[in-house]
């Protein structure tokens, strides 16, 4: 479905979502499928894998631990872009709780998908990131053990990745309390 897409003139028939049109539609499409808005196209979630599943969880309970205040840590939960609402695994935002009764946040310092299958749409996903000025974005791998960190946001792309392997301890710049060694994801 997604090579359909790269032929132009397919592309150009898609009818593609505001997030406004995205936010009037039920969480579930007709098909009871949840979905989130990418660039203006809806795409279905996939399944969880258990071990997708404990990733995020173990993150999200580090993270948590760790934030200062004037940080919150969000799990699944959208955040609002231009052409785009994602879910990420886990986004670090700025502020209170409070401040998200309202709206969803537009940016973050910090968001992390873990990729147990096929990382692909997930390194898409960077320069959507990178545009809404996220800080920092983490890819966990699972298969690899490993973590792809993306760095500074300039012009739509990040301008630094680095790849962390299970004896590396990672240290984010944009939310300095939070450092995970990256065995302890998989321990």
């Amino acid at each position: 479905m997604a090579a359909i897409l790269e032929i132009p003139e397919v592309r150009q028939r898609v009818s593609p979502l505001s997030v406004q049109d995205y936010h009037r539609l039920d969480d579930y499409n007709d098909n009871g499928r949840r979905t989130e808005l990418i660039r203006g196209i809806l795409i279905q979630k996939i399944s969880k894998s258990p071990l997708h599943s404990s990733l995020a969880k173990r993150l999200y309970d580090q993270i948590a631990r760790m934030l200062p205040e004037g940080f919150v840590v969000r799990r699944e939960d959208p955040i609002t872009l231009a052409d785009s609402e994602p879910e990420p695994d886990i986004a670090v935002v700025r502020g209170v709780e409070a401040d998200l009764f309202e709206a969803h946040p537009t940016t973050a310092a910090l968001v992390i998908e873990v990729a147990v299958s096929n990382p692909a749409l997930d390194r898409e996903n960077a320069s959507l990131y990178a545009e809404a000025g996220v800080g920092e974005y983490w890819i966990v791998l699972g298969q690899d053990r490993q973590v792809e960190v993306y760095r500074q946001p300039a012009n739509g792309r990040y301008q630094q990745k680095q790849v962390f392997g299970p004896s590396d301890l990672i240290e984010s710049a944009s939310v300095p309390a939070v450092r995970i060694r990256v065995s302890d994801l998989f321990a």
